[in-house]
């Protein structure tokens, strides 16, 4: 256990986190990420509470909910993280910005954007860390009416 090997494979995470869905990798990303289950908290951008979720469930959620855009670029700065042994705590920055295709948005405005902050959870595993729970607090979104288009185009 080294901490600066730790802090740098712990931020590695956020960099497939965000490749998720910037580069569409639902398939295999998820689990280099991710435990199985693991909990997930996006009410501050859904309403939807707090939940726990197999593994398999949340990639076909992320495939739902990013699969419509034709682009999105996460970025995720400033990270403050903390280690307890095999447990590590992440703050994060995020900006967000999902860009719907012409088709999907007609005349109107095609980027949803999202600021705000991840507070993140991580634990050692045999294959490496991974986020056990991550939480969004958005503290800023423009056009969040998007998001429910492309919700609609998925189902």
């Amino acid at each position: 256990m080294n901490a600066v090997a730790d802090r740098a494979e712990i931020l590695e995470l956020f960099g497939r986190y965000a490749d998720i869905a910037d580069l569409k990798s639902f398939d295999a990303l998820p689990a280099l990420v991710h435990t199985d289950p693991l909990t997930i908290d996006f009410s501050s951008v859904t309403g939807m509470a707090p939940m726990t979720v197999p593994l398999d469930s949340y990639r076909e959620a992320l495939r739902g909910s990013f699969g419509a855009f034709k682009a999105t670029h996460h970025a995720i700065t400033g990270h403050v993280v903390t280690i307890d042994g095999d447990h590590a705590t992440i703050h994060a920055h995020v900006r967000a910005e999902h860009w719907l295709p012409k088709e999907l948005a007609g005349d109107g405005p095609d980027r949803w954007l999202v600021v705000g902050f991840y507070d993140n959870e991580a634990v050692r595993t045999p294959d490496g860390w991974r986020l056990t729970s991550v939480k969004l607090t958005a503290i800023h979104q423009e056009n969040e009416h998007l998001a429910a288009t492309t919700a609609a185009q998925a189902s």
